[in-house]
């Protein structure tokens, strides 16, 4: 395992299993009809990941999303375990380093479209209006304020870039023609009957969730099913009700505080980035662990 100097780690490893794939978060070891997911402490901003980690960042996202599949029971998911002592050998024998933060998921066949749902108007939605009276295509009424809540809660598929490239936006006709028709409706369905239960939970909590991605897979038996992470602050904008207001930003619970130094600097949006200083790790931490004690109710 390669911690950094905060002890976040940066990358897992499993002697006796072959190399992971890695994605900006997440090493994937493939066990056959299995997966073990471990979210690393690594994160990313604007499509790139930064050299220094954000400690306890994967146990936020694995323990949140483990949150949500069992509240949402009745939506299927691809969660198996997360007890490291019901992981297959060789990763049972590195249980400290992966507890909290990996998961035994069933494998499935990943829809490559990923499913964005908005609640509130901001960021480049906001922009995309401002210039267009649109968002990713749909036309708006006029006179909505910055972070306003929107009048429906509105599906704006995208696709699923590799490493290192941007996801672009696409009408939901065109997930019809990548998909079919079935398919296609299920998970635009899904994406909004989780998303509105998710908010409507969090508003309990003292928490706005402004929009969220997810990814869904269909599993051995041809159901749609959720999968990857669900409704973290790597994958969501949180905002706390208490400091929200239209017209401006919201403080949020989310890694927006990341972006926001690394646009100070002058940050070019293009790898290398520059290494964060302490005090932007210890601020990005307490944003995941207070997201994580809102939502959950319990500390990590």
């Amino acid at each position: 395992m390669k911690y950094d100097a905060n002890r976040a780690l940066l990358e897992s490893s499993i002697p006796g299993c072959p190399a992971p794939r890695r994605g900006k978060v997440r090493d994937l070891y493939d066990f056959g009809d299995r997966l073990l997911l471990v979210a690393t402490d690594r994160i990313s901003a604007f499509d790139v990941v930064m050299p220094t980690g954000i400690p306890d960042k994967g146990r936020v996202l694995a323990g949140i999303s483990k949150f949500w599949f069992d509240l949402f029971s009745w939506m299927p998911n691809h969660l198996i375990t997360m007890d490291p002592e019901k992981f297959p050998e060789p990763a049972r024998r590195f249980a400290d380093d992966l507890r909290g933060r990996a998961m035994l998921v069933k494998k499935c066949q990943i829809f490559s479209v990923e499913c964005i749902v908005r609640g509130y108007l901001v960021g480049s939605g906001w922009k995309e209006y401002q210039k267009s009276g649109t968002v990713c295509g749909i036309k708006l009424r006029a006179g909505y304020p910055l972070a306003a809540k929107l009048d429906q809660v509105l599906y704006t598929p995208s696709t699923k870039a590799e490493l290192g490239a941007h996801d672009e936006n696409i009408a939901f006709e065109k997930t019809v023609e990548l998909l079919g028709e079935t398919p296609a409706v299920a998970l635009r369905d899904n994406a909004i009957k989780v998303y509105t239960a998710a908010a409507e939970y969090a508003a309990t909590r003292g928490i706005i969730i402004a929009d969220t991605k997810f990814e869904f897979g269909l599993d051995e038996q041809g159901r749609v099913i959720l999968a990857d992470e669900v409704l973290t602050p790597d994958s969501s904008r949180f905002w706390p009700a208490a400091q929200y207001q239209t017209g401006a930003n919201p403080p949020s619970l989310d890694k927006q505080f990341v972006r926001d130094w690394l646009d100070s600097v002058g940050f070019n949006h293009q790898p290398p980035a520059p290494a964060l200083p302490a005090e932007v790790v210890a601020k990005t931490r307490e944003k995941y662990l207070e997201a994580y004690r809102q939502i959950t109710g319990k500390s990590l």
